[in-house]
């Protein structure tokens, strides 16, 4: 009898150690670090909201689903941690003071809610009575205080995928974003923007891997992602390098560089594959059908491209190949809307279409 109370007292320690460690890698360490229960409550999370996608037929159905996504996954890892909190407590309480199990049962939710309707007498349980109930407040403050940072870097990011309507279009084309800037006698001034979507991506790596759930909240705008305007501009980047006749600079590359690195963090938080020192001659998901319809249409609109279209191509799919696979598997991930160029790859069914009137260029 001795031993079993003994077993259950070092299970329930288990379950409480398991939720601290699990809210404290995954709101308060400054790093993106894979937790077993995090990944499993967002799994199982996900898992439902597939069925119910599965079963709405249209672009704004599915969307408006996968738009609650992020945020009721996030309410429920504060609500595993205290059932794992509770239920430790209850075998810790019947494994030393408590004779039934219901009776653990009131002194270990009386204490987690601080509700004080149930209290046992003992010195040592009133410390364990202080010391759930501090865990209790503590995991609720945490999310609580934790909320406001959240939604920090997500009004930051979205900020700067709004601005790039503007420029590229909604749902974002990164040679429409070319025309648009060659007819505004912009493209010399096209520096300022790979630089600021340079800092941008070194935001992203942080905030999206540190606050991992950060990249299943999904823009105000149905038809934009961060990652489809994350798609645009690298792919407008690389064709800038590639495919303008214009002077050299080193900020499009830069960008492209700072992209794919954050962009692999990513991936690598959520154990996606990819070539991590990929060759430029390997396949992308953009074929040169439709790098050659882009480059034709970027010439008749006049702006200046280069005169061997062959090679510009090569240097395309050079570049591309760095972030190709990890825009496909991230946009499958988080199922982005489409996007040109940026669903090329995904595979049918993990990403969705608008019908073609509620797409603007």
């Amino acid at each position: 009898m001795l031993v079993v109370r003994i077993l259950e007292f070092i299970a329930g320690a288990l379950l409480v150690v398991t939720a601290l460690d699990a809210a404290i890698r995954t709101f308060v360490l400054p790093r993106g670090v894979p937790v077993l229960l995090t990944r499993v409550i967002s799994l199982a999370s996900r898992r439902v909201f597939d069925v119910v996608v599965r079963a709405r037929r249209t672009f704004t159905r599915r969307e408006r689903v996968m738009a609650m996504y992020g945020p009721l996954t996030l309410l429920c890892f504060p609500m595993v941690w205290l059932s794992f909190v509770l239920v430790g407590f209850v075998l810790m309480f019947r494994a030393t003071v408590a004779h039934t199990w219901v009776t653990a049962f009131r002194f270990s939710g009386s204490s987690l809610l601080t509700l004080g309707f149930a209290t046992p007498t003992q010195t040592a349980a009133l410390a364990m009575v202080y010391i759930e109930a501090t865990i209790g407040l503590g995991l609720l403050a945490l999310l609580l205080a934790y909320l406001p940072t959240i939604y920090t870097a997500f009004s930051h990011r979205e900020s700067v995928v709004a601005q790039l309507s503007v420029r590229a279009g909604t749902p974002p084309n990164p040679i429409g974003m070319l025309i648009r800037a060659h007819q505004a006698n912009f493209v010399a001034e096209l520096d300022l923007v790979w630089q600021q979507w340079e800092v941008w991506f070194v935001e992203i790596e942080e905030s999206h891997t540190s606050l991992a759930i950060l990249n299943f909240f999904r823009s105000p705008n149905p038809e934009r992602s961060w990652l489809t305007a994350a798609g645009a501009v690298l792919d407008a980047a690389a064709l800038r390098t590639s495919t303008l006749e214009a002077p050299y600079t080193p900020y499009a590359p830069i960008c492209i560089r700072s992209g794919f690195l954050a962009l692999r963090e990513i991936a690598d938080y959520f154990s996606l594959p990819y070539d991590r020192d990929p060759s430029p001659g390997d396949p992308i998901s953009i074929t040169q059908e439709q790098y050659m319809e882009a480059y034709q249409r970027l010439a008749d609109s006049g702006v200046a491209v280069k005169a061997d279209a062959e090679q510009a191509w090569r240097d395309f799919a050079g570049w591309r190949v760095n972030y190709d696979s990890l825009l496909t598997g991230l946009a499958g991930l988080i199922m982005a809307p489409y996007a040109d160029w940026i669903s090329a790859g995904v595979i049918t069914g993990s990403h969705y279409r608008p019908p073609a009137r509620n797409r603007r260029r």
